[in-house]
């Protein structure tokens, strides 16, 4: 287990080795202290009565005590160093390597359980490295030299001092018995009651409007006192065996004392000998117990670096180190099978050919698959089965920056991170300048929002951009993709939070987008994709028509009957008792087109 977290330290694993000899030398001149003291004890029974002897051996005993603490202090400032870069290297190697791994598995690993090994599990690795395995080092390696000395003074004294080990080791290993069992339901109990408490504070908006707060502040106690349960469980099943373990350890006396005493009174031992056994002893006591509450740590260290590990070690995005090289930006979904959980296809066997400079509209109930294909051909996931391609080049054969460069990817929720405006946009091409982003914040009808901000476009977009509306949040999406420039375009559900007020500048600003792009459009509301090039129909994961809209509704019921009941949504408004007028015209907004100088409405 050393070896594989000493892997991180790199170039200061020898400050953890020198921190380690440092800690041993500043023991042994702890010993040395108790050594002096049995030469006072020693003097005064043999009668020396020379004050200079006693004020050497007074000398001796203050300098190591100096000593001791200047070489204790600099051990515990190297392995301190040495623990929190390795700290720093193993947050940094965990977020490269989360960032090759699929999206899906980061989102089944939750917030909480990923903020408890990114923070609390990597803080708690600290103690390892900083104070258990150099402390706890030197707090083994010196009793076992003055053991040994020991048999060389007395070997009857020395093994009577032995005589409490066995019993105490014996009750730490009963107590590591009986608390990893238990362990694993501890730590699970953690997991979920950190995804409960960030679920609990990010939806206390939704359980207000709900009036839902009492069973969500249920969910939220259950899980709080479920963790205290299993926590007092835990201890309370280790503690009898700490308290054992805790009184027999550090009494390396318990046996000497009593019985070596008579065997000074039987002339078995001499008083001087038994007196140093005894200082040797009292010298040890309290580094074996130290050493031991180290151990105590080892079964939840142990588990925490596996649990990192098997997060390091999940399988990465299959993705290659080639440039993009394909001839065109032509789609090809190739037998394309894929399953969030084994056993479950959400696509089963799909074959399509999206053709570049058009536009494509996947349709379908939710659930049929749609999100999921778009979200494949970004490559947040790897296909189960099959392959796609990007004019004729397989996706994984291209390194994801490059892929990323010929996709813009809008979808319904917008992140926006804890920075200004501007910097948000500039995501989509880091070294544009200040106009470029401008420019696309125009093109994206960001501005009339913008013009009202006190800082305008600087203005900060607070955490998770609370300080937007879901439609700006999106407008600002939008101006990043414009800015990126990206050659294929995928929108899903891009206009959700639009009001009708604003929907048609965003509108023309889609229009702006996707000219002369490849698109792939996910929408629920078809009127607005009903001149798309090619119109795609999905239902349980598999495609069950393709082609336009007339020839679809000739020829397809399942796309007969998704217009017919988009046709009755757009139409319907809510009135006192009656439904309102079908909107005409101007108010429906004008259909998505095969030419994308013509689009005026993408709803995606």
């Amino acid at each position: 287990m050393f070896r594989k977290v000493l892997e991180y330290t790199g170039e200061y694993k020898s400050y953890t080795y020198r921190a380690m000899c440092f800690l041993v030398a500043g023991l042994l001149f702890n010993v040395m202290q108790f050594m002096a003291v049995y030469q006072l004890i020693d003097g005064a029974i043999t009668g020396e009565h020379h004050l200079s002897y006693y004020l050497i051996w007074l000398a001796v005993f203050l300098g190591c005590g100096l000593i001791y603490m200047v070489l204790y202090i600099h051990g515990l400032i190297l392995s301190h160093d040495s623990a929190y870069h390795t700290l720093k290297n193993l947050r940094v190697s965990l977020q490269g390597k989360m960032e090759n791994l699929p999206l899906g598995v980061i989102q089944e690993l939750g917030v909480g359980s990923l903020k408890k090994v990114f923070i609390d599990d990597i803080d708690n690795m600290e103690l390892l490295l900083a104070h258990a395995l150099p402390e706890g080092f030197s707090n083994v390696c010196v009793p076992t030299i003055v053991m040994i000395a020991m048999f060389f003074v007395d070997w009857k004294l020395a093994l009577l001092c032995l005589a409490s080990l066995p019993l105490g080791i014996l009750s730490m290993m009963a107590m590591y018995m009986a608390g990893t069992s238990k362990m694993g339901d501890y730590y699970a109990s953690a997991q979920k009651m950190n995804d409960t408490i960030v679920e609990y504070i990010n939806g206390m908006e939704v359980v207000k409007i709900f009036g839902r707060d009492g069973e969500s502040y249920r969910r939220f106690s259950g899980d709080v006192l479920s963790y205290r349960d299993f926590t007092l469980a835990w201890y309370k099943m280790c503690w009898p065996w700490m308290a054992l373990y805790g009184s027999f350890l550090p009494c390396v006396a318990l046996f000497t004392l009593p019985i070596g005493g008579y065997f000074v009174y039987t002339g078995v031992s001499t008083l001087s000998n038994f007196l140093l056994v005894l200082c040797m002893a009292f010298a040890i006591g309290p580094t074996i117990m130290k050493a031991m509450s180290y151990m105590s740590v080892l079964p939840q260290l142990n588990y925490k670096i596996t649990a990192l590990e098997n997060i390091l070690s999940a399988p990465p995005l299959k993705q290659g180190t080639k440039p993009f090289g394909g001839s065109d930006r032509s789609i090809a979904f190739e037998h394309v099978s894929f399953a969030y959980e084994e056993g479950q296809k959400v696509l089963d066997d799909v074959n399509l050919m999206i053709p570049a400079n058009s536009v494509t509209a996947l349709v379908g109930e939710s659930g049929s698959g749609k999100s999921t294909l778009a979200k494949l051909l970004v490559h947040f996931y790897d296909v189960s089965d099959g392959v796609i391609k990007i004019g004729g080049m397989d996706i994984t054969e291209m390194s994801l920056e490059s892929l990323n460069d010929q996709i813009s990817y809008v979808a319904q929720e917008q992140f926006l991170f804890q920075m200004s405006l501007l910097e948000n946009i500039r995501l989509g091409k880091p070294e544009a300048s200040r106009e470029e982003v401008l420019e696309a914040a125009r093109k994206a009808q960001c501005m009339d929002f913008l013009d009202r901000l006190e800082h305008g476009i600087d203005s900060m977009a607070g955490d998770s951009g609370k300080m937007l509306s879901g439609g700006e949040r999106q407008r600002i999406a939008l101006a990043r993709a414009i800015l990126k420039n990206a050659p294929i375009i995928v929108l899903d559900e891009a206009t959700a939070f639009m009001d009708p007020e604003n929907e048609e500048k965003m509108n023309q600003a889609i229009a702006e987008l996707i000219a002369d792009k490849t698109v792939i459009v996910i929408a629920h509301r078809l009127y607005s994709i009903k001149n798309a090039d090619n119109i795609v129909v999905m239902q349980d994961g598999k495609i069950s028509a393709v082609g336009t809209h007339e020839t679809l509704l000739d020829s397809c019921s399942k796309y007969k009957d998704l217009w017919e009941l988009s046709e009755g949504t757009k139409n319907w408004s809510a009135t006192s008792k009656e439904q309102a007028a079908p909107a005409t015209g101007k108010e429906q907004g004008a259909p998505v087109t095969g030419k994308k100088q013509d689009v005026k409405e993408v709803s995606a």
